[in-house]
């Protein structure tokens, strides 16, 4: 541990880069800690508005094993793009996103969502930076998007909540799958189906917290300690070593967004 200010890096025979969750300003310290206990090296915290972004950036400048990206939410596309520009040039951001569609929801008009999403995409491919992409119910929208705006050559489906067929279509992309929680919830056949499915190198994991814990932490609140049980459970969908696991989702995020961990 590098000290009060920079907790997360223990010292787990297993290391772990959460590649997408929401830190709160007011627990992330304790979280980073209780992290690092847990053999996770660093953190991506991701932005949903430009407030949370800018969230985002802050936490990233005060932890140096913090990195942040900068997106509008499909939720809050109505309140459009402007500001998240700006804080792409900060050192600490390394993605745009988390972008996309979620026709579940609606809670911004389908176009605008489109809108704001293509808009995105576009800005990853002006600034070269990957793409962490949220979709629900709009499989087929969302691919469209892509298809007209061109795939950044770094792009992630965060969250993947779909089966084997949307697994190979984001793959076929160029895409990868991050894989949450979810993975380990009972019901959850065809995102299980789909990580057996897909090359360990396309896949990386996540927690999303404070949402959507994995067994035996569900219905709670979610943190990043917890981003080795998913790992573990991808693992038991591939049937290899968790280690290997560990290993080829660390290289992979790390090479993804432009870091390096010690």
């Amino acid at each position: 541990m590098a000290g009060a200010a920079d907790p997360v890096g223990g010292a787990s025979p297993l290391r772990w880069i959460d590649n997408h969750c929401h830190l709160d300003p007011a627990t992330a310290a304790s979280q980073l800690r209780d992290a690092a206990d847990a053999g996770v090296v660093a953190c991506i915290t991701v932005g949903t508005t430009l407030t949370h972004s800018i969230e985002a950036v802050d936490l990233a400048s005060r932890f140096a094993n913090v990195y942040a990206t900068a997106g509008v939410h499909p939720h809050g596309a109505s309140d459009g793009i402007e500001g998240i520009e700006e804080l792409l040039a900060h050192p600490k951001v390394v993605a745009v996103g988390e972008a996309g569609l979620d026709f579940h929801y609606d809670h911004s008009p389908r176009s605008v969502q489109q809108d704001v999403f293509a808009r995105q995409v576009a800005l990853a491919h002006r600034h070269d930076l990957p793409l962490v992409i949220h979709t629900r119910e709009a499989w087929e929208e969302t691919f469209a998007v892509l298809d007209v705006e061109g795939v950044p050559a770094r792009t992630v489906f965060h969250c993947f909540t779909g089966g084997p067929a949307e697994a190979e279509a984001c793959v076929a992309r160029g895409a990868f799958l991050s894989i949450s929680g979810i993975v380990t919830f009972s019901s959850a056949y065809d995102v299980r189906a789909a990580v057996a499915a897909t090359p360990l190198d396309r896949l990386l994991v996540e927690t999303d917290s404070p949402y959507l814990a994995p067994v035996p932490h569900r219905g709670r609140a979610n943190q990043p300690a917890h981003v080795g049980l998913v790992g573990a459970a991808v693992a038991l969908q591939k049937g290899v070593e968790v280690t290997l696991v560990s290993l080829r989702t660390m290289t992979s995020t790390m090479h993804f967004y432009g870091i390096s961990v010690a």
